[in-house]
């Protein structure tokens, strides 16, 4: 155990996701249970800047487990970006007596970790927490499984009104650069199609697709999309077009939005949480730094916070091809 570190900061960065509050109550008992301080940092690296702290104890996470979203709150902060920014979130940090840092985010909290860490030698540890689950060194990140089952409880809801009326929908899911949640969202509801950022379906084949589910028998389809899907087509565009090509079918739109991201967080989530919170405290403890705690084959592994950052989360090809073979 480091004899140095007396107290661990946590914050939480970037967009939200369910899981956060899980990971947060493990850091903050983690603390408590190895006889550290732990302090919260407010409205992330922005509340580090204007010295928004609170003192967390065993008992000031009580009842966050089960709840989505995060009390410390997230803020993009653009004061970060400079060095001007990051000196006064440094003083701050040594005048709260923090000596390390606990970051739940993503990519762009990550690297502002690094830079931090590169320009004043502080300690950091980085957590997962993102639903597009789209960071190389982890098979999931906190908030992902959660936000599948809420699209697939969705989408079968517009199943039923699509079966009801021989109706054809597009329902858009969140995954700009990251199709997982498309993906396995699509397989997990049984879409008749699913368009992701990593494949290029092309339009004609899409129509050439719900042709042949028509031609076979079904009368009423889902489309599944990514929100970046390589088509570079929005879901309303697409109506436009299939109400022009298949004018058989009555074309309607869904976008999920961010309802994906709320809600209490699954089983899963949170048990993920608690085991990635704390290893940060104790990979902190042990002296390592600019590291990632992610998860893959259901073990608890590091992966450098620059590889974790540069590298690119890829889609499973078996996936897609069971998609394939599902969905005739």
């Amino acid at each position: 155990m480091s004899l140095n570190l007396k107290k661990i900061g946590v914050l939480t960065s970037g967009g939200d996701s369910p899981g956060m509050n899980a990971a947060i109550r493990a850091v903050v008992r983690s603390c408590a249970y190895y006889n550290i301080e732990c302090s919260g940092i407010y409205r992330g690296y922005q509340g580090m800047i204007e010295g928004d702290f609170k003192e967390m104890g065993p008992r000031s996470v009580n009842n966050i487990v089960n709840k989505g979203g995060t009390i410390l709150k997230s803020a993009r902060s653009k004061e970060f970006m400079t060095p001007e920014g990051r000196k006064k979130a440094y003083d701050n940090l040594v005048k709260e007596g923090i000596d390390a840092l606990v970051v739940i985010g993503g990519n762009g909290s990550f690297t502002g970790g690094l830079i931090f860490n590169a320009e004043y030698g502080f300690p950091v540890i980085g957590i997962p927490g993102t639903i597009d689950n789209d960071i190389f060194g982890t098979s999931f990140t906190l908030g992902y499984d959660t936000a599948l089952n809420t699209v697939v409880e969705v989408i079968d809801k517009i199943r039923d009104t699509a079966s009801s009326h021989n109706r054809l929908f597009f329902v858009e899911v969140m995954g700009r650069d990251a199709g997982h949640i498309a993906l396995n969202a699509g397989i997990g509801a049984g879409a008749e199609e699913i368009l992701i950022p990593e494949e290029d379906m092309g339009l004609d084949r899409l129509v050439e697709s719900l042709k042949k589910s028509k031609a076979s028998g079904k009368l009423s389809s889902i489309v599944v999309i990514a929100e970046g899907d390589k088509t570079g087509k929005s879901a309303f565009e697409l109506k436009d077009y299939f109400d022009q090509n298949m004018p058989e079918y009555d074309v309607r739109v869904s976008i999920l939005g961010h309802m994906q991201r709320g809600g209490s967080p699954s089983c899963f989530d949170r048990v993920l949480a608690s085991r990635l919170g704390v290893k940060a405290v104790e990979v902190l403890l042990e002296g390592k730094s600019n590291f990632m705690v992610g998860l893959i084959k259901d073990e608890i592994v590091l992966t450098p916070l620059e590889l974790a950052v540069k590298g690119k989360s890829q889609i499973d090809q078996e996936l897609i091809k069971v998609s394939d073979i599902v969905s005739i």
